[in-house]
């Protein structure tokens, strides 16, 4: 299909804007991509709660959280079901607020909480800090389910971009601990593979905000060693073996360099008996699920991520 409409005139004023992916600095870079939030956002549903806290880290630091409470039109039950979700922007930019209409928008679709992570930036933070952080988000989430309002038997993870791989890897590394199942992974055009060999890393190199030279730039801000690329808690695609993951909804853009990896994940996951649902948003580019204020089919990708969360926590 071509290029959604919506998306193109966005391109347009992003280019004018300055690209976060394309700043000189990386204060610069997290300044100008904070910055887009005004420029995607207009409106988002209100929430029963709003709540920041601050969780301890495995190193003995501080990660801020922010927790929303949805409005349910009847009287919710005492416990509701859980979201951990770890927002995107290349493992060096983005933080809560980057992210606040799209874990609202969750929120009050799947009629969850959502428990939001600032885990701690790359470069300042390289891998595996960003991975440790995460992993011990959802620890703390399951300890602490009933105080945060949470059903400890119902917790799903999810992300976008950077914050899609690092659910990826939060799950993986939570099954090699024995960890109690996941309700779900919500995938979102997730970073997969640090040395990808696929058509989109190429047919959408440029043009699309999201450009291979800048995945090329955070792969090295994250990723200080490069024999780090083919780990598997750094590139999930590149594991050996898949079983006995959580269930996982996979959601790509059809603009998106990251596209064929976020299939090929979703296929190696089905591949190995593990519950899959894929969707390709045709006409979309990367980043798309934080542009609904201006790109009307991000309501339907919401829409299909909220009912894949209802059917896991139902289940």
């Amino acid at each position: 299909m071509p290029l959604n409409q919506q998306c193109a005139a966005l391109i347009k004023a992003v280019e004018q804007a300055g690209n976060a992916f394309e700043a000189d600095d990386i204060e610069g870079a997290r300044a100008a991509y904070r910055g887009t939030t005004d420029l995607y956002v207009k409106s988002f549903p209100d929430m029963a709660r709003v709540r920041n806290r601050v969780m301890p880290a495995l190193d003995g630091g501080n990660i801020p959280v922010r927790i929303y409470n949805p409005r349910i039109a009847v009287k919710p039950p005492k416990y509701l079901p859980v979201l951990v979700f770890f927002h995107g922007g290349g493992f060096a930019l983005g933080d809560l607020d980057t992210h606040d209409s799209v874990c609202r928008e969750l929120a009050h679709r799947a009629s969850c909480v959502v428990v939001a992570v600032d885990y701690r930036l790359a470069p300042e933070y390289p891998f595996p800090t960003p991975v440790d952080d995460c992993l011990a988000a959802l620890t703390w989430v399951s300890e602490n389910a009933e105080a945060i309002g949470c059903d400890h038997n119902r917790i799903a993870i999810g992300g976008d971009s950077a914050g899609g791989n690092l659910a990826a890897v939060v799950a993986r590394r939570h099954r090699d601990r024995n960890g109690y199942q996941l309700a779900l992974q919500l995938l979102i055009y997730p970073t997969t593979d640090f040395v990808p060999e696929n058509n989109s890393i190429d047919e959408n190199a440029e043009g699309f905000i999201l450009t291979k030279a800048a995945i090329e730039h955070f792969r090295s801000l994250y990723l200080e060693q490069e024999s780090d690329w083919t780990s598997p808690y750094a590139s999930p695609l590149r594991a050996e073996e898949f079983a006995n993951l959580p269930p996982a909804f996979v959601i790509t853009a059809e603009f998106d360099p990251l596209r064929d990896e976020g299939r090929d994940y979703a296929e190696k996951l089905k591949a190995a008996q593990v519950p899959v649902q894929y969707q390709c948003y045709n006409g979309m580019i990367h980043g798309f699920i934080r542009m609904g204020g201006i790109v009307d089919d991000v309501t339907i990708a919401l829409d299909d991520a909220a009912m894949a969360l209802r059917k896991a926590f139902a289940s």
